[in-house]
Order: structure tokens, then C-alpha cells, then sequence
């Protein structure tokens, strides 16, 4: 599925093409009256051109037609590079309506050429393949709120076939699986997750809520645990048992309360059990949600009192 474009995409072999000086006019100038054009100038040379050039092509490539590409060899083309004042290579330029509008020089990461091409893009007017991802992302997060939990994981699914490293769709895939009970096949997603964002806040975030599935199945009844700890109040694992049940119901701000009145008891009971619980439980909310600000803040304040 093409989320960005139910039509194919133009062929790559129309997207990026090898320049001249000859052609420059043609190819660059007039060719971007309509469409960003970014120029590669490069030397066959050149170790850098060599790491540069394919990721800038990947990058044009997945923009699906909203910027071009020419690669311009400076040996071949000396008159062009030396109107540019190219210095050093690679050097990269974006032109939008005849004239330069962005650039740079030397190698870049690639989520850095492709913040460089959303750049150009938007600067021309358009709107490029992130933006139009983060909207779909905004579209499966609304159907995960809705209960739609299937479609919302079709959605996911389908934004990481046109970006497979999107944090984001990876981290509501693996929670739209949560939400469907499948946590067996949210496990799997999450472990096969690429190493390039494998430790970003939204895997981070789809991991806590998965170790809070798991507890959620093993859960206590909340009555029978309430009477034990109100029996015996320094009954510590009935009370960690007491805050997993009430996160199961979802009684979190009950759960939170409960696990700092243990921490404040004993803050070392099980190797700082109720301290490891209550991150999981703030790494699965949103940074500002009330429940995890003013947990923080009173954990806080036990830790440096």
C-alpha cells in the first residue's frame, strides 16, 4: 500500500539524472521553474561522494516527485563548478524558480539529508512525505482512541512501508497489537524493531505499556488486595500487587499513590521494586500527563528529602 500516493510513484530513473554543462540549463534552471531541483557535485574521486551520493538518492527517491535530483561531475563540468564556487566536494545545492535556495558541503547523516529534502521541499511550497506521514500517524492514533484498533494497526502498518524507521508508527503499531490483546505479536514487533530507533521515546513508551499488558493478565482482585493491605499495612508485596491491579483497571493516579506510599516505607524492598514500577508506569504516559508530573514530583522529593 502507497499511503502517500495510490498511484505509482515516478520512476527514479526520471528523478535523478546525471548533468552537464551542456545540460545544466535545461536540467537545473528551467526544470526547477516547477520543482525543487537539488545539485550533487561530485568527482569520482571523492570517499564522501561515494557515502553521500546514494543516501541523497534515497532520499529524492521516497520524496516520490516533489524534488528532483542532478549529479554534476566537476571534472566534466570545470565552467559550471567554478560559477558556483564550488570549493570542495561533495557540495550539494537546492534550486527552486532558476536560483539557489539551500545547500551544503561535505557528508551528512542520513536523517539529516532527509530533513535537508523535506526542507527544500516545503520551501517550494510543497509539503513532503513526513509531513504527510506525521498526518497519517495523527489519523491512527485517533482510531486507536476510538477503539478501532485493527484499522488503526493497518494504518501503522502501512506508513512503515513507506518509512520503515518512522518511531512514531512503529511505537502505535506495536500499541495497537496491546490494545487487540495480541501481545504476543506486539512482543515480536517491538523486538524486531530497526537498531536506529530502537531506543527512541516511542519504543520506550510501547515497551512500558507491554510489560503493563503482561502484569494486567497476571492481576490480582482489587478488593481482596485492599483488605490485605489495610490488615497489615507494611504488607509490601500485597500493596505492589494492590497498584498493578488498580493499573489493570485503570485506576493509574490510584496506582501511582499506592506504589510511593511503599517507596516511602521501603524504598529498597525487592531492589527498588516500587521505584522500577512507577518509571514503567511514567514511561508509558505522555511526559506531560498530570499522573506523571506530579509522580515524579513526589518521588522526587522522598528521594532528596
Amino acid at each position: 500500500m502507497d499511503l502517500l500516493n495510490p498511484a505509482a510513484g515516478p520512476d527514479a530513473a526520471d528523478l535523478i539524472i546525471d548533468g552537464s554543462e551542456a545540460t545544466f540549463m535545461a536540467d537545473v534552471v528551467e526544470a526547477s521553474q516547477e520543482t525543487p531541483v537539488i545539485v550533487d557535485f561530485w568527482a569520482p574521486w571523492c570517499g564522501p561522494c561515494k557515502t553521500l551520493g546514494p543516501l541523497l538518492e534515497e532520499a529524492v527517491t521516497a520524496a516520490k516527485g516533489a524534488v528532483k535530483m542532478v549529479k554534476i561531475n566537476v571534472d566534466e563540468a570545470q565552467m559550471i563548478a567554478s560559477q558556483m564556487r564550488i570549493q570542495s566536494i561533495p557540495t550539494v545545492y537546492a534550486f527552486f524558480k532558476g536560483q539557489p535556495v539551500d545547500g551544503f558541503q561535505g557528508a551528512l547523516p542520513g536523517s539529516e539529508i532527509k530533513a535537508f529534502v523535506d526542507r527544500v521541499i516545503e520551501a517550494a511550497g510543497g509539503e513532503s512525505p513526513g509531513g504527510q506521514l506525521d498526518d497519517a500517524v495523527q489519523a491512527a492514533e485517533e482510531m486507536l482512541a476510538e477503539g478501532a484498533a485493527v484499522d488503526a494497526a493497518q494504518t501503522f502498518a502501512a506508513i512503515l512501508g513507506e518509512d520503515p524507521n518512522h518511531a512514531a508508527a512503529y511505537g502505535g503499531l506495536v500499541r495497537a497489537h496491546i490494545a487487540s490483546d495480541d501481545l504476543e505479536q506486539a512482543e515480536a514487533i517491538l523486538n524486531g524493531a530497526p537498531a536506529e530507533i530502537s531506543s527512541s521515546p516511542e519504543l520506550e513508551a510501547a515497551h512500558a505499556q507491554l510489560e503493563l499488558a503482561k502484569q494486567a493478565a497476571d492481576a490480582g482482585p482489587v478488593g481482596e488486595l485492599k483488605v490485605a493491605v489495610e490488615a497489615d499495612p507494611d504488607n509490601h508485596q500485597a500493596r505492589f500487587d494492590l497498584a498493578q491491579a488498580l493499573h489493570a483497571n485503570g485506576e493509574v493516579e490510584e496506582a501511582v499513590a499506592q506504589l510511593l506510599e511503599l517507596f516511602r516505607r521501603d524504598r529498597e524492598w525487592n531492589d527498588g521494586a516500587a521505584k522500577t514500577q512507577l518509571f514503567t508506569i511514567f514511561d508509558a504516559l505522555k511526559p506531560n500527563d498530570p499522573v506523571v508530573l506530579n509522580g515524579r514530583r513526589k518521588l522526587s522529593s522522598m528521594i532528596f528529602a
